[in-house]
């Protein structure tokens, strides 16, 4: 499994809730996207948000990747700050 974490900063609130539901309204990820899933989490004190998404694959993960980075930015919850793309080598859950 690959995980790809995107940082954002000068996050609204507003504009993570109109996110949210504009995702939940979708018929998924967009087209070029094969994630297996995504978790967005946001610190309203700071105004940052973390996405974090699942990937099968480093090749699902790359050409995702690509997707997002030519995304206009105001379908993203903020400024990104960094990207790490990661293969998960542990994964604990209870």
């Amino acid at each position: 499994m690959h995980i790809r974490v995107v940082r954002f900063s000068n996050v609204s609130p507003d504009h993570v809730e109109q996110l949210v539901t504009r995702i939940n309204e979708s018929d998924g990820p967009p087209p070029g996207v094969t994630m297996s899933g995504m978790k967005l989490l946001f610190d309203p004190g700071q105004g940052t948000a973390l996405s974090i998404q699942e990937y099968a694959t480093a090749e699902d993960m790359a050409e995702a990747a690509k997707v997002f980075d030519a995304m206009d930015t105001s379908e993203t919850p903020g400024s990104r700050s960094s990207v790490d793309e990661c293969e998960v080598k542990l994964d604990l859950r209870q």
